[in-house]
C-alpha cells in the first residue's frame, strides 16, 4: 500500500533542529510505526520565514534548543549557558509560532500557539492551573493581574505579606532550572539561598552545572536584581516527600489527555533536576509509598490529567508533580510542553502506552484520532 496517498495515515511535519536527539527519537517512532518519515522543517527556516507546510499534514512544534544560531535569533546571544535574555526568547518564540500556526491552517497542529504562550509563562500557567483548581503551590505572582516584580525588595516584601519564609523565585520564562533561586529567610538580614546560577566579574549571569548555596542577603539580592529585568515568579516552598533521604517528585507524562509516562527524580537540593544533579527514584517505591500512606495513585495521575487538561490544543505536555511530605498530597509545580524527553522510558501499566517510549506513545494517539475521525466521517456518508 502506498500510504503517502492514504488519507487514513497521518503524514508528519516536525518543526525542530535537524539532527537534535528529539527530532532523531520522534523520527524513530513514526518510522517503527510504519509511517513515511515525517519531513523535518527547521526552526531557522520558521525564524527566517522560509518555512513551509503541506495541506494535510499533522505538525509538531519541537523545541528550539541545542543550536547556538537558533539560541541567537531568539535570546540575543549564542552562548547557550548565558541566563539573560529570557523575556526576548519569549516574545520571538511566542511570534514566530503565530507566524507558523498562519501558514498551516490547512495543517493539524499538535500544540495550540495560545496554549504555548501560556506554558511558557510560568506566570500564565500558574493562573491557568489555579482557576481549573489544579493544586498548586500558592504564589504572589500568578495570572495576568499580577503585582510588578522589579528586584529583591519586592520579592522581599511579597514573601512577607503572603507569609512565605520560604519560596522559589523563578524566571518566568526559564527552564530547566535556569535562573532559579530557592529562598529561605529566617528573620531580618537571615537569607541564604540554593541556586546554580553563576555571575562573572563583569556581572553576566550564567547556568552552572553546579548547584551552590548563597549565604548573605546581598548575594541573593543581587542575583534577584539581575534576573528581574526578565520577568520573575514567586512560588511557596512546598516541603517534598523523600526517597531514601532525598527530596523527590515526579515528572510525569501526559499524551492525548491520559498519564503515560512517569519518572521519579531525587536530589540533595531543591531542584531534582536531573542535568544539576538529581538521578531517577524508584518509581513502585513511589506508588507504594502513596498507597501505604492511605492516598491514590490513580488520583495523583488524575492530578496530571487536570492539569494536562488546561490545554487542551496540546497533544502532549510533561507535569512536574510535586508529592508532599509523607506522599498523600500532590500539588503540580510546572507543566512543559517540551516536557517528554525521557529516552527508553516506557508507558505505565494499564495507560495504554504499555512498551511504548514517550514519541511513540504520541504517534499511536495520532493514528487512533485519525481512525476515529475516518470512523466518523464514513458513519455520516452512509
Amino acid at each position: 500500500m502506498d500510504l503517502r496517498n492514504d488519507t487514513r495515515t497521518p503524514r508528519f511535519a516536525v518543526v525542530g533542529i535537524p539532527g537534535n536527539r528529539r527530532v532523531t527519537l520522534f523520527q524513530d517512532a513514526v518510522l517503527a510505526a510504519g509511517l513515511p518519515a515525517a519531513r523535518v522543517v527547521p526552526w531557522l527556516d520558521v525564524l527566517h520565514g522560509r518555512a513551509a507546510f503541506l495541506p494535510g499534514e499533522t505538525v509538531r512544534i519541537d523545541s528550539p534548543g541545542e543550536d547556538p544560531e537558533v539560541d541567537r535569533l531568539l535570546r540575543g546571544t549564542d552562548d547557550s549557558t548565558r541566563v539573560e535574555g529570557t523575556a526576548r526568547w519569549y516574545g520571538a518564540f511566542t511570534a514566530a509560532v503565530r507566524e507558523l500556526a498562519h501558514g498551516a491552517e490547512e495543517c493539524t497542529l499538535l500544540d495550540d500557539p495560545a496554549d504555548l504562550a501560556a506554558l511558557f509563562d510560568k506566570r500564565l500557567c500558574h493562573g491557568v492551573l489555579d482557576a481549573a483548581g489544579v493544586p498548586v503551590p500558592s504564589s504572589p505572582t500568578s495570572g495576568p493581574a499580577r503585582p510588578e516584580v522589579r528586584g529583591w525588595d519586592d520579592v522581599r516584601e511579597l514573601m512577607r505579606q503572603h507569609r512565605m519564609p520560604r519560596a522559589f523565585v523563578k524566571l518566568a520564562h526559564g527552564s530547566s532550572a535556569s535562573g532559579v533561586l530557592a529562598v529561605e529567610t529566617a528573620g531580618p538580614g537571615r537569607v541564604m539561598a540554593t541556586t546554580s546560577v553563576e555571575r562573572d566579574a563583569q556581572g553576566r549571569l550564567f547556568n552552572s552545572l553546579r548547584v551552590r548555596r548563597c549565604t548573605t542577603e546581598a548575594e541573593v539580592a543581587g542575583l534577584v536584581d539581575a534576573l528581574a529585568p526578565d520577568g520573575l515568579h514567586i512560588e511557596r516552598w512546598l516541603p517534598k516527600a523523600s526517597q531514601q533521604g532525598r527530596a523527590a517528585d515526579l515528572r510525569v507524562v501526559v499524551v492525548d489527555g491520559r498519564a503515560t509516562h512517569a519518572v521519579v527524580r531525587t536530589s540533595r537540593s531543591p531542584m531534582t533536576n536531573l542535568h544539576l544533579g538529581g538521578t531517577r527514584g524508584d518509581l513502585d517505591a513511589a506508588r507504594a509509598s502513596v498507597e501505604a500512606a492511605g492516598g491514590s495513585w490513580a488520583a495523583a495521575l488524575q492530578v496530571c490529567e487536570r492539569a494536562a487538561a488546561c490545554f487542551p490544543g496540546t497533544l502532549c505536555v510533561g507535569v512536574d508533580l510535586l508529592p508532599s511530605t509523607g506522599w498523600r498530597r500532590f500539588a503540580v509545580g510546572e507543566v512543559n510542553a517540551f516536557g517528554d524527553l525521557l529516552p527508553r522510558l516506557t508507558g505505565l501499566p494499564g495507560s495504554g502506552a504499555e512498551g511504548l517510549d514517550t514519541y511513540a506513545a504520541q504517534v499511536a494517539a495520532v493514528q487512533r484520532n485519525v481512525q476515529r475521525r475516518t470512523r466518523n466521517e464514513h458513519r455520516a456518508r452512509t
